[in-house]
């Protein structure tokens, strides 16, 4: 199956991501990589994935898996619906796991715009994408 994970570079995107390659899917990770906690994290998970360290930090642009043939990853963030709606277009997903999510209820309080982005708009971009 051909599946696309957002939040890949988190702690269980990353590892939804092994599993899913493990089980002989095809699959497409998406994360924004933001700065809620340390970014060096999410580009050492990546990297431990396989992807270049330099190429993850382009956004909007694909990238191959050294170690896996099954996996490819872009930076992207899930807000932009132009991007998110050409992705679906071109890859026509069979299943979506989506788990980027802007974290923190103390967050979502002092940063509500930066919360509401992510875990509502970019949500919708997701849905419609399916």
């Amino acid at each position: 199956m051909k599946i696309l994970v957002t939040g890949a570079a988190g702690f269980i995107g990353f590892h939804t991501c092994l599993r899913l390659v493990d089980q002989g899917h095809e699959v497409y990770g998406i994360d924004n990589i933001n700065d809620y906690y340390d970014p060096k994290l999410k580009f050492d998970r990546l990297n431990e994935l396989g992807f270049s360290p330099v190429a993850t930090k382009i956004f909007n642009t694909e990238v191959q898996s050294c170690k896996f043939n099954s996996l490819r990853f872009s930076r992207i963030d899930i807000v932009d619906h132009e991007i998110i709606d050409n992705l679906f277009k071109q890859e026509q997903f069979e299943i979506v796991c989506n788990l980027a999510a802007q974290a923190g209820v103390r967050y979502s309080i002092e940063n509500p715009k930066s919360y509401i982005d992510s875990n509502i708009s970019g949500f919708i971009n997701i849905l419609e994408g399916c």
